[in-house]
């Protein structure tokens, strides 16, 4: 895949989301604002840090077993009249969506949001068969009638501000281009979204939980959007990637409790809805599909599938938050995103595990305990092996070279020191520094720490 696509530059997308100023200062203070509500939600329950680590071991034993409870899964959703289907890539994802849309005639779907289908492609492939496909969240319906695709997981429109939701709507919607109130906005889309419920063949789901022992799952929103498009037509399709399944029920409230105070600061989502048969006269199908899971299930990024899609390590990550979800070049940005993409293809995403701080902070906030920081510093060592790091790895050769010889490495740091100042700018600053395409050298101190520590012992 990676021979199909060039190399994905963070640094480059970064700049041109940091561009505009203004947009990327409000994007900054808009996710922190969701991390502090997360942190005041996570302060209310005093089992906080016990229901993480729960939450951690759950999902731990889960993957170490997982064949065993998918199986569980399919044989107890069959009983209960779900038919369960399964596919290994995303193109196999689509056919069978494809064609089980065909089998039912269904030319118009609502779709609530579902990364897995984002992940897959599966809006332009059904388009591309005429089949009309509306998502339904407003987030997910504002970016795509922009053309665009979601920057965040869980505020897919983040990126936009109700400035640009006017201008989308005036165009689509017919709405006042210069009224941006956004109960004016939200009223119009209602509207809007209600006529595509009346009329839709067939309903889209992701699945944010799915219950081995009982064969039903669980889909949580804010917007009300999945119930209302899977009641109306008698079509439901259900699509999850193989890492949602938790063994029980019981378990059920660990991460129902985790999920939307990590999310959006929330004591629960609005609606947390449990699915466990068809409607009557309806027919409802499961697709479990593992698109390069379980290829990371023995490998150092198997606790990556423990992610249950919160969003809170972007919502915290300072290098998301200023440089904004497309800058990743991956259907999943931030943190998480930086090691999916690099477990899945590390010559195309090798920037990504350098987009990262090593601040941790995503590790701290992380519901499931993921190590976040650590999987990107050791993605870092294969990063740096890629083709293209090769003027990379050549200066740290460099560099690893004069640090294991102290006296050298002493010389050249008084150098330095005396140096830099005087050298002009365009010298210290040019197309044959890598390192200092992205970083301003800082103003060099008059003393080393070596020279103070002689002089004080």
């Amino acid at each position: 895949m990676s021979g199909r696509f060039p190399p994905m530059d963070h640094a480059k997308n970064a700049a041109e989301f940091t561009a505009d100023s203004e947009r990327a200062h409000w994007h900054d203070r808009a996710l922190w604002f969701v991390r502090q509500k997360r942190d005041r939600a996570a302060k209310s329950v005093p089992e906080w840090e016990s229901l993480r680590e729960a939450a951690e071991t759950i999902k731990m034993h889960t993957m170490e077993h997982l064949g065993f409870y998918l199986e569980r899964f399919e044989s107890q959703a069959r009983r209960n009249g779900i038919e369960v289907l399964w596919a290994a890539d995303a193109e196999e994802f689509r056919h069978i969506v494809a064609e089980i849309l065909r089998e039912h005639g269904a030319e118009k779907v609502v779709k609530s949001k579902s990364m897995l289908t984002e992940e897959c492609g599966l809006n332009p492939h059904l388009e591309s068969l005429g089949i009309e496909v509306t998502d339904t969240d407003l987030g997910e319906r504002i970016v795509q009638l922009a053309g665009d695709h979601p920057s965040h997981i869980v505020l897919p429109a983040i990126h936009m501000k109700k400035e640009d939701v006017a201008d989308i709507f005036s165009k689509y919607l017919h709405t006042d281009p210069d009224n941006a109130d956004p109960f004016y906005l939200t009223r119009a889309a209602r509207d809007h979204l209600r006529e595509k419920f009346l009329d839709a063949d067939a309903a889209i789901t992701g699945i944010n939980f799915a219950l081995a022992e009982e064969g039903g799952f669980v889909v949580c929103t804010n917007e009300g959007n999945a119930d209302l498009g899977t009641a109306l037509p008698n079509l439901h399709i259900a699509c999850m990637g193989l890492e949602k399944i938790i063994p029980s029920a019981q378990d059920l409230g660990i991460f129902t409790r985790l999920l939307a105070r990590s999310a959006t600061g929330q004591a629960i989502t609005t609606y947390t809805s449990h699915f466990l048969k068809p409607k009557p006269g309806g027919r409802l199908y499961v697709i479990i599909v593992d698109n390069g899971r379980s290829r990371l299930l023995n490998t150092r990024h198997n606790k990556a599938l423990s992610c249950i899609r919160c969003g809170a390590c972007m919502n915290t990550c300072p290098v998301y938050r200023r440089s904004g979800g497309h800058s990743y070049g991956y259907v999943i940005p931030g943190p998480i995103g930086s090691v999916l993409a690099g477990a899945r293809e590390i010559e195309r995403f090798a920037s990504l595990p350098f987009a990262c701080s090593l601040c941790a902070s995503c590790d701290n906030v992380c519901p499931v305990r993921i190590d976040l920081h650590a999987q990107l510093y050791r993605e870092r060592r294969a990063a740096i092996n890629v083709p293209s790091y090769g003027e990379k790895r050549r200066l740290l050769h460099l560099a690893a070279w004069v640090m294991q010889r102290p006296k050298l490495y002493g010389v050249l740091m008084k150098t330095v020191r005396f140096v830099l100042p005087l050298l002009p700018r365009a010298l210290v600053y040019n197309r044959f520094n890598v390192w200092g395409r992205e970083r301003e050298v800082p103003e060099p101190a008059k003393r080393s720490f070596s020279e103070i520590y002689r002089e004080r012992r």
